[in-house]
């Protein structure tokens, strides 16, 4: 992959390219879906200097990633990459938001975030509160 953006991936965009992967996991990205991604863009302290020019960009790579036969394991090696560890139970919180938002979970939505919670090496404490959040805060 010679694309240059993949290689330069801010924490910012590894958290944006997690939760566009949540949604585009089950091949179907929901109007909440993206909802919720826009609103956690523009609400959280985390993304307070993003780019928001950058989401395009970001989630063009996620969708190249995913017609990739390894696509998923590359997409997890620019998250290790790039993303600090101190935000790891962030990323794991706005993918389950994410997962959440149109109040059902898909059998690929909860594969993908197994497979989140294991690339991060996360708690199975802390991932099952995040999770449990989750589920409150997207109940109707």
């Amino acid at each position: 992959m010679t694309n240059p953006d993949t290689q330069v991936l801010t924490p910012q965009d590894c958290l944006v390219a997690l939760m566009i992967a949540v949604s585009a996991s089950d091949e179907n990205i929901r109007t909440a879906e993206l909802v919720k991604i826009q609103s956690a863009v523009n609400m959280l302290p985390v993304f307070a200097d993003y780019d928001i020019d950058r989401m395009n960009t970001t989630a063009q790579i996620v969708f190249d990633l995913f017609e990739q036969e390894d696509g998923l394991d590359a997409l997890f090696g620019l998250i290790r990459d790039n993303l600090p560890e101190r935000l790891f139970e962030t990323a794991y919180a706005l993918a389950c938001d994410v997962g959440a938002a149109d109040g059902k979970l898909e059998e690929p939505e909860l594969r993908l975030l197994e497979e989140i919670r294991y690339e991060l090496n996360l708690d199975r404490l802390h991932a099952a509160a995040i999770e449990r959040g989750a589920r409150a805060r997207h109940l109707t």
